[in-house]
């Protein structure tokens, strides 16, 4: 070995000798640096649980059960979580009329067997509405022969006075409250009585959901303003300030019946209103002509919060009959979409061309920015 190669020699080392005792160390150059411990990617939080519902509007009923009534819409109301309605007149065989019933009195009256609760049921409805201005057409002997058939049938009730109809759904419980301006039901006309029913509600249950029986009737009533209602010199309420004062109050859902037309849907502080869902089913009961023949079921995912998930309209159809079928034309999503934007204007619900429902554009970017 020359001089200069052990040189070399000597002062590597020396190099080494002076690393170790430093408590220096290097590691081989095939390995990748030691950058200590890597954490692992954050998984996504699941999402909260929900569950889907399905309502419809107005069902009024005479004679004995047929199913083809309702065979229509039992393949939309069975597989949702819950599904309900709005019950117009009767399920008894007693009682006395409130009055002959006849076109000229301007008076109507609907009183069917206790026997078509198990078709309801079996159609998949859960819970029927009985706040609405049939509810006594056979006084209160056909009421309580009514409200004994349905629950024997095992479909529950709302809209009695400050009742709180409480449903449990997937692990999540639902309150259910009907109003209508009647003093046999939870009143409509007082405003403060029904918020108060609603807070106390939302303390009993996860999500709150109000149906009222509002506003004036017929094919001239599909359009909503913020203003007192009437029909047939009867105060019918007004369902814009009723509305928003439930959801203020606590409610997460608002819907509607009793217009016996479809009217438009509003977004209101993230929350969805159904101003009215039309006639639903009928056995030569309802007005077929015109917007009365149009309808639709109303599809609804809520979360344990409250929170609208997803939503959609199924378009119906009300043949002469009173029955209801899926209309492949979809007429009341266009109707839909129509009022809603002529009558909420930025606040109105989206309703795309298969009938899914959305909150307004300028909504999902508050959102985005509020939640950023």
């Amino acid at each position: 070995m020359g001089r200069t190669a052990a040189r070399i020699a000597l002062l590597a080392c020396l190099a080494a000798f002076v690393a170790a005792s430093l408590g220096v160390s290097r590691a081989p150059s095939f390995l990748p640096p030691d950058r200590g411990p890597e954490s692992a990617p954050a998984r996504p939080a699941p999402p909260p649980p929900s569950f889907e519902l399905v309502a419809g509007g107005d069902v009024a009923l005479t004679g004995e059960p047929d199913a083809a009534t309702l065979a229509g819409v039992a393949r939309f109301v069975r597989p949702a979580d819950m599904g309900f309605a709005n019950l117009e007149g009767t399920l008894a065989t007693g009682g006395s009329p409130r009055c002959g019933g006849t076109h000229e009195e301007g008076c109507y009256v609907f009183r069917a067997s206790p026997a078509w609760t198990r078709t309801l049921a079996r159609a998949g409805f859960d819970d029927l509405n009985v706040a609405n201005n049939h509810a006594l057409d056979f006084g209160r002997t056909g009421q309580a022969e009514t409200l004994a058939a349905l629950r024997a049938a095992g479909l529950r009730v709302d809209g009695l006075p400050g009742q709180i109809a409480v449903l449990r759904v997937r692990g999540i419980r639902v309150a259910l409250i009907g109003c209508a301006p009647y003093g046999w039901a939870q009143s409509l006309l007082d405003t403060a009585g029904s918020a108060a029913l609603v807070r106390e509600a939302a303390r009993r249950a996860d999500v709150v959901v109000v149906y009222m029986h509002a506003g004036a009737e017929g094919n001239g009533a599909a359009h909503v303003a913020d203003r007192e209602e009437t029909y047939l010199g009867e105060r019918r309420g007004n369902p814009v300030a009723f509305a928003h004062a439930m959801v203020d109050a606590g409610a997460d859902l608002v819907l509607a019946s009793g217009p016996h037309v479809l009217r438009g849907v509003e977004w209101y502080r993230r929350r969805l209103i159904a101003y009215s869902l039309g006639n639903l089913a009928g056995t030569h009961t309802l007005g077929t002509f015109g917007l009365e023949s149009e309808s639709a079921l109303l599809r609804v995912r809520l979360d344990r919060d409250g929170r609208f998930v997803d939503g959609s309209l199924v378009p119906l159809a009300i043949a002469p009959s009173g029955a209801p079928a899926l209309d492949r034309a979809r007429r009341s999503l266009a109707l839909v979409r129509r009022l809603s934007v002529e009558d909420f204007g930025p606040a109105a619900m989206r309703v795309s061309r298969d009938g899914e429902l959305s909150p307004p554009r300028a909504a999902l970017l508050l959102s985005r920015r509020t939640t950023s």
